[in-house]
């Protein structure tokens, strides 16, 4: 059954991204990956346990990477919500994220899980940077875990995708024998998807275990510089479209808003 998370700890996930593209020629790959799954009013009110929040660390959590930069990532998201009108979102808020390492951060997507006070989900949020050191968000209303959701694309992250069409999304937080794992899935769908399929489909899915000084030395010990090599892997795998001869897209206009409904 799919559920959110119970615990008010810090998580860390590890498990692996896949992107495919599948056309005009195809281009796929997976690698392994770690996130965190930060429950933030929990951390905000009771402290972040072994994970280095705000402060220099081989490994660490900055508010800063998040919304407008301040130094409350919290705030900001409850300010937005606010602003788009949904009010009943006063529960955990679970955000799942690349975390700092080495004092380095890129976060191509983040997952903001807005949940009610009773605990069901009200809202996710998600934030979107590209490598132009742009970022927007979309969000999406009355959201239930497995639920299929779509969001118009309004906001341009691949030189080779342009802005037609439409994401969409599914999430997923289960548990089974103990284990619990999350996976979120993101198929984008072109002007042409509805008759031929999706142009990509990407995910990044994880099992889940508390944040502590053995599972940071573990993450830190077997992918010494991931965010390095997130970026390093996004201009690579960009190389071999260009080398496969995928129009190249100019990048246009930022959208009028900073947040899509």
């Amino acid at each position: 059954m799919s559920h959110p998370p119970v615990a008010d700890a810090p998580l860390i996930g590890f498990g692996q991204v896949m992107h495919r593209r599948l056309r005009p020629v195809g281009n796929t790959f997976n690698y392994p990956t770690y996130f965190l799954l930060l429950p933030m009013r929990s951390l905000q009110a009771n402290g972040s346990g072994a994970l280095a929040h705000n402060r220099r660390s081989a490994l660490s959590f900055f508010d800063s990477d998040h919304g407008d930069g301040g130094g409350n990532a919290l705030a900001w998201l409850d300010a937005l919500l606010q602003r788009e009108g949904v009010e009943d979102a006063g529960g955990e808020v679970w955000l799942h994220t690349y975390p700092r390492v080495l004092g380095y951060a890129f976060k191509p997507v983040s997952f903001w899980y807005c949940h009610r006070p009773d605990g069901s989900l009200r809202a996710i949020v998600v934030e979107v940077n590209n490598t132009f050191g742009q970022r927007h968000c979309y969000l999406l209303d009355a959201p239930q875990y497995g639920q299929l959701l779509t969001a118009d694309k309004v906001f341009h992250v691949s030189p080779f995708c342009t802005l037609a069409g439409n994401y969409r999304f599914r999430f997923l937080q289960t548990e089974r024998n103990g284990v619990r794992s999350t996976l979120a899935r993101i198929d984008y769908h072109d002007h042409a998807g509805d008759a031929v399929g999706p142009l990509l489909q990407t995910s990044v899915s994880g099992v889940l275990e508390p944040v502590t000084p053995a599972s940071l030395r573990k993450a830190l010990w077997r992918y010494p510089a991931m965010t390095w090599g997130v970026v390093a892997r996004i201009h690579w795998q960009a190389f071999r479209l260009w080398r496969k001869r995928i129009p190249f897209i100019s990048k246009p206009d930022l959208p009028t808003n900073s947040v899509t409904r």
